[in-house]
Protein backbone atom coordinates (compact mmCIF):
# COMPACT_ATOMS: atom_id res chain seq x y z
CA UNK A 1 0.00 0.00 0.00
CA UNK A 2 2.88 2.52 0.49
CA UNK A 3 4.86 1.26 -2.44
CA UNK A 4 1.38 2.35 -4.44
CA UNK A 5 1.24 5.92 -2.80
CA UNK A 6 4.27 6.64 -3.71
CA UNK A 7 4.16 5.59 -7.27
CA UNK A 8 0.95 7.60 -7.40
CA UNK A 9 2.73 10.37 -6.19
CA UNK A 10 5.76 10.27 -7.84
CA UNK A 11 3.69 9.86 -11.26
CA UNK A 12 1.65 13.00 -9.76
CA UNK A 13 4.93 14.94 -9.45
CA UNK A 14 6.24 13.40 -13.22
CA UNK A 15 2.82 14.60 -15.09
CA UNK A 16 2.84 17.59 -13.31
CA UNK A 17 6.33 19.06 -14.65
CA UNK A 18 5.74 17.67 -18.18
CA UNK A 19 2.94 20.00 -18.15
CA UNK A 20 4.97 23.00 -16.97
CA UNK A 21 5.52 25.44 -20.12
CA UNK A 22 7.84 27.48 -20.81
CA UNK A 23 5.28 30.77 -19.74
CA UNK A 24 4.93 29.27 -16.80
CA UNK A 25 8.62 29.05 -15.74
CA UNK A 26 8.89 32.66 -16.67
CA UNK A 27 6.43 33.76 -15.01
CA UNK A 28 7.53 32.03 -11.97
CA UNK A 29 11.12 33.54 -12.71
CA UNK A 30 9.54 36.80 -13.13
CA UNK A 31 7.65 36.80 -9.68
CA UNK A 32 10.28 35.48 -8.00
CA UNK A 33 12.76 38.26 -9.05
CA UNK A 34 9.83 40.80 -8.08
CA UNK A 35 10.02 38.92 -5.20
CA UNK A 36 14.07 39.20 -4.06
CA UNK A 37 14.18 42.41 -5.11
CA UNK A 38 11.64 44.09 -3.12
CA UNK A 39 12.95 42.64 -0.36
CA UNK A 40 16.52 43.54 -1.34
CA UNK A 41 15.24 47.31 -0.95
CA UNK A 42 13.73 46.94 2.28
CA UNK A 43 16.54 44.97 3.95
CA UNK A 44 17.25 46.46 6.89
CA UNK A 45 14.90 48.88 7.30
CA UNK A 46 11.91 49.72 9.66
CA UNK A 47 9.82 48.77 6.20
CA UNK A 48 10.90 45.14 7.16
CA UNK A 49 9.98 44.84 10.51
CA UNK A 50 6.36 46.20 9.43
CA UNK A 51 6.05 43.92 6.81
CA UNK A 52 6.56 41.04 9.27
CA UNK A 53 4.05 42.59 11.22
CA UNK A 54 1.64 42.52 8.13
CA UNK A 55 2.62 38.72 7.38
CA UNK A 56 2.07 37.91 10.97
CA UNK A 57 -1.69 39.69 10.58
CA UNK A 58 -2.40 37.83 7.46
CA UNK A 59 -1.56 34.18 9.30
CA UNK A 60 -3.69 35.25 12.29
CA UNK A 61 -6.88 35.76 10.15
CA UNK A 62 -7.83 32.00 9.03
CA UNK A 63 -6.11 30.78 12.38
CA UNK A 64 -9.08 33.36 14.32
CA UNK A 65 -11.25 31.44 11.69
CA UNK A 66 -10.73 28.03 12.41
CA UNK A 67 -10.81 28.42 16.27
CA UNK A 68 -14.11 30.71 15.96
CA UNK A 69 -12.46 33.80 17.32
CA UNK A 70 -15.09 35.85 16.37
CA UNK A 71 -14.42 39.38 17.78
CA UNK A 72 -10.03 38.62 16.62
CA UNK A 73 -11.48 37.40 13.39
CA UNK A 74 -13.63 41.07 12.62
CA UNK A 75 -10.88 43.36 13.44
CA UNK A 76 -8.28 41.63 11.50
CA UNK A 77 -10.23 41.77 8.73
CA UNK A 78 -11.44 44.95 9.40
CA UNK A 79 -7.74 46.06 9.49
CA UNK A 80 -7.03 44.47 6.39
CA UNK A 81 -9.59 46.60 4.53
CA UNK A 82 -8.02 49.75 5.23
CA UNK A 83 -4.73 47.78 5.09
CA UNK A 84 -3.73 48.73 1.25
CA UNK A 85 -4.11 52.69 1.93
CA UNK A 86 -2.10 52.47 5.26
CA UNK A 87 0.21 50.09 3.30
CA UNK A 88 0.98 53.07 0.73
CA UNK A 89 1.37 55.41 3.57
CA UNK A 90 3.64 53.56 5.59
CA UNK A 91 5.83 52.11 3.17
CA UNK A 92 5.83 55.85 1.31
CA UNK A 93 9.90 55.73 1.20
CA UNK A 94 10.60 52.47 -0.06
CA UNK A 95 7.56 52.31 -2.97
CA UNK A 96 9.23 55.85 -4.01
CA UNK A 97 12.71 54.50 -4.02
CA UNK A 98 11.76 51.13 -5.36
CA UNK A 99 9.96 53.07 -8.30
CA UNK A 100 13.15 54.72 -8.76
CA UNK A 101 15.09 52.13 -9.05
CA UNK A 102 13.04 50.28 -12.12
CA UNK A 103 13.13 53.19 -14.03
CA UNK A 104 16.55 53.62 -13.37
CA UNK A 105 17.23 50.32 -15.05
CA UNK A 106 14.87 50.41 -17.42
CA UNK A 107 15.24 54.13 -18.78
CA UNK A 108 18.88 54.87 -18.66
CA UNK A 109 19.65 58.82 -19.16
CA UNK A 110 23.06 60.05 -20.14
CA UNK A 111 24.10 61.49 -16.32
CA UNK A 112 26.94 58.85 -16.05
CA UNK A 113 30.41 59.63 -17.90
CA UNK A 114 31.31 57.10 -20.46
CA UNK A 115 34.94 58.24 -21.69
CA UNK A 116 37.09 57.03 -18.98
CA UNK A 117 39.43 59.91 -19.32
CA UNK A 118 37.12 62.73 -19.22
CA UNK A 119 35.82 60.76 -16.56
CA UNK A 120 39.37 60.29 -14.68
CA UNK A 121 40.08 63.59 -15.51
CA UNK A 122 36.80 65.07 -13.33
CA UNK A 123 37.01 63.13 -11.13
CA UNK A 124 40.54 63.88 -9.80
CA UNK A 125 38.89 67.34 -9.65
CA UNK A 126 36.64 66.66 -7.59
CA UNK A 127 39.37 64.87 -5.29
CA UNK A 128 41.86 67.25 -5.40
CA UNK A 129 39.22 70.34 -3.95
CA UNK A 130 38.18 67.72 -1.89
CA UNK A 131 41.12 67.07 -0.26
CA UNK A 132 41.46 71.31 -0.10
CA UNK A 133 38.86 71.98 1.24
CA UNK A 134 38.97 69.11 3.79
CA UNK A 135 42.75 70.65 4.93
CA UNK A 136 40.93 74.15 6.20
CA UNK A 137 38.06 72.55 7.32
CA UNK A 138 35.67 74.05 5.39
CA UNK A 139 32.35 72.78 5.45
CA UNK A 140 31.39 70.95 2.04
CA UNK A 141 28.02 69.15 0.10
CA UNK A 142 29.36 67.87 -3.22
CA UNK A 143 27.22 66.07 -5.71
CA UNK A 144 27.60 64.03 -8.43
CA UNK A 145 24.92 62.93 -10.76
CA UNK A 146 24.17 59.50 -11.89
CA UNK A 147 21.19 58.18 -13.46
CA UNK A 148 18.46 59.32 -11.32
CA UNK A 149 18.27 63.52 -12.82
CA UNK A 150 18.33 66.25 -10.02
CA UNK A 151 16.13 68.61 -12.29
CA UNK A 152 13.99 69.33 -9.08
CA UNK A 153 16.74 69.55 -6.91
CA UNK A 154 18.95 71.64 -9.92
CA UNK A 155 16.33 74.04 -9.84
CA UNK A 156 16.22 75.13 -6.06
CA UNK A 157 19.97 76.55 -6.51
CA UNK A 158 21.61 78.93 -8.69
CA UNK A 159 22.51 77.65 -12.56
CA UNK A 160 26.09 77.40 -13.04
CA UNK A 161 27.05 75.54 -16.40
CA UNK A 162 30.74 75.64 -15.71
CA UNK A 163 33.42 72.76 -16.44
CA UNK A 164 34.69 70.69 -13.38
CA UNK A 165 37.85 72.03 -12.16
CA UNK A 166 38.99 72.23 -8.45
CA UNK A 167 39.86 76.03 -7.91
CA UNK A 168 36.20 76.50 -8.62
CA UNK A 169 34.79 73.83 -6.53
CA UNK A 170 36.86 75.31 -3.23
CA UNK A 171 35.30 78.96 -4.29
CA UNK A 172 32.20 77.60 -4.23
CA UNK A 173 32.42 76.96 -0.63
CA UNK A 174 34.37 79.85 1.11
CA UNK A 175 32.57 80.56 3.79
CA UNK A 176 30.41 83.93 3.46
CA UNK A 177 30.03 83.57 0.10
CA UNK A 178 26.25 83.42 -1.55
CA UNK A 179 26.99 79.73 -2.88
CA UNK A 180 28.57 77.65 -0.14
CA UNK A 181 25.63 77.08 2.27
CA UNK A 182 23.87 74.59 -0.15
CA UNK A 183 25.05 71.53 -2.79
CA UNK A 184 26.89 71.84 -5.79
CA UNK A 185 25.56 69.24 -8.41
CA UNK A 186 27.85 67.92 -11.17
CA UNK A 187 26.80 66.38 -13.81
CA UNK A 188 28.56 64.82 -16.55
CA UNK A 189 31.84 67.06 -16.71
CA UNK A 190 29.75 70.21 -16.01
CA UNK A 191 29.08 71.61 -12.59
CA UNK A 192 25.11 72.56 -13.26
CA UNK A 193 24.11 74.17 -10.13
CA UNK A 194 25.05 75.42 -6.72
CA UNK A 195 23.50 76.53 -3.86
CA UNK A 196 20.89 73.55 -3.87
CA UNK A 197 18.11 72.79 -1.12
CA UNK A 198 18.56 68.71 -0.39
CA UNK A 199 15.95 66.80 2.25
CA UNK A 200 16.84 65.84 5.02
CA UNK A 201 16.91 62.19 5.55
CA UNK A 202 13.90 60.56 7.86
CA UNK A 203 15.99 57.78 9.22
CA UNK A 204 16.10 58.48 13.15
CA UNK A 205 18.77 56.06 13.52
CA UNK A 206 21.98 57.29 12.36
CA UNK A 207 24.51 58.93 14.48
CA UNK A 208 23.07 61.86 16.59
CA UNK A 209 26.44 63.74 15.68
CA UNK A 210 25.72 64.41 12.39
CA UNK A 211 25.05 67.48 11.29
CA UNK A 212 22.49 68.90 9.13
CA UNK A 213 24.95 68.58 5.70
CA UNK A 214 25.41 64.93 6.55
CA UNK A 215 21.72 64.55 7.08
CA UNK A 216 21.22 66.27 3.22
CA UNK A 217 23.69 63.93 2.15
CA UNK A 218 22.40 60.52 2.93
CA UNK A 219 18.40 62.20 2.57
CA UNK A 220 18.85 63.09 -1.11
CA UNK A 221 21.21 59.38 -1.45
CA UNK A 222 18.16 57.63 -0.65
CA UNK A 223 16.17 59.05 -2.77
CA UNK A 224 18.42 59.00 -5.62
CA UNK A 225 21.70 56.68 -6.83
CA UNK A 226 23.83 60.38 -6.66
CA UNK A 227 27.19 60.27 -4.68
CA UNK A 228 28.03 62.88 -2.49
CA UNK A 229 30.23 63.77 -0.63
CA UNK A 230 30.16 65.76 2.33
CA UNK A 231 32.72 67.62 4.55
CA UNK A 232 32.77 68.57 8.45
CA UNK A 233 33.60 72.19 9.12
CA UNK A 234 34.43 71.24 12.38
CA UNK A 235 36.76 68.05 11.80
CA UNK A 236 37.54 68.25 8.14
CA UNK A 237 36.17 64.49 7.82
CA UNK A 238 35.22 63.36 4.37
CA UNK A 239 32.53 61.28 4.46
CA UNK A 240 30.62 59.50 0.98
CA UNK A 241 26.63 58.84 0.98
CA UNK A 242 25.87 56.00 -1.27
CA UNK A 243 22.05 54.50 -1.53
CA UNK A 244 21.17 55.60 1.83
CA UNK A 245 24.32 54.54 3.37
CA UNK A 246 27.16 57.10 4.51
CA UNK A 247 31.14 55.96 5.08
CA UNK A 248 33.50 58.56 7.11
CA UNK A 249 37.27 59.33 7.27
CA UNK A 250 38.19 59.37 3.49
CA UNK A 251 41.44 60.26 2.12
CA UNK A 252 42.50 61.46 -1.35
CA UNK A 253 43.26 58.50 -2.69
CA UNK A 254 40.48 56.12 -0.87
CA UNK A 255 38.13 58.30 -2.42
CA UNK A 256 39.51 58.68 -5.86
CA UNK A 257 39.08 54.85 -6.03
CA UNK A 258 35.82 54.67 -4.50
CA UNK A 259 34.05 56.99 -6.85
CA UNK A 260 36.20 55.35 -10.03
CA UNK A 261 34.89 51.88 -9.16
CA UNK A 262 31.13 52.54 -8.74
CA UNK A 263 30.97 54.64 -11.65
CA UNK A 264 32.96 52.38 -13.70
CA UNK A 265 30.48 49.39 -12.58
CA UNK A 266 27.42 51.48 -13.04
CA UNK A 267 28.68 52.48 -16.79
CA UNK A 268 29.01 48.10 -17.67
CA UNK A 269 25.53 48.52 -16.10
CA UNK A 270 24.47 50.92 -18.32
CA UNK A 271 25.23 48.98 -21.16
CA UNK A 272 22.70 46.93 -23.41
CA UNK A 273 23.11 43.08 -23.44
CA UNK A 274 24.44 43.16 -27.20
CA UNK A 275 26.56 45.76 -26.17
CA UNK A 276 27.78 43.48 -22.73
CA UNK A 277 28.37 40.61 -25.18
CA UNK A 278 30.43 42.60 -27.57
CA UNK A 279 32.54 44.09 -24.10
CA UNK A 280 32.34 39.94 -23.40
CA UNK A 281 34.08 39.18 -26.65
CA UNK A 282 36.78 41.66 -26.53
CA UNK A 283 37.86 40.51 -22.73
CA UNK A 284 38.17 37.16 -24.17
CA UNK A 285 39.83 38.02 -27.23
CA UNK A 286 42.62 40.35 -24.99
CA UNK A 287 42.68 37.42 -22.76
CA UNK A 288 44.17 34.57 -25.75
Amino acid sequence: MRMVNQLEILDIVVNSVKNISISSVMDILAVSYIFYKAYMLIRETRAEQLLKGIIFIILLIPVSSFFNLTMLYWILTKTLTIGVLSFIIIFQPEIRRALEHLGRSAFNDKHILEDDETMEKVVTEIVNSIENLSKSKTGALIIIEQLTGLGDIINTGTELDAVVSSALLENIFVVNTPLHDGATIIRNNRIVSAGCFLPLTSNNDINKKLGTRHRAAIGISENSDALIIAISEETGTISLAVNGVLTRNYNKERLKDILIRIIKKRQHTKLTFREQVREWKKRVKGSK
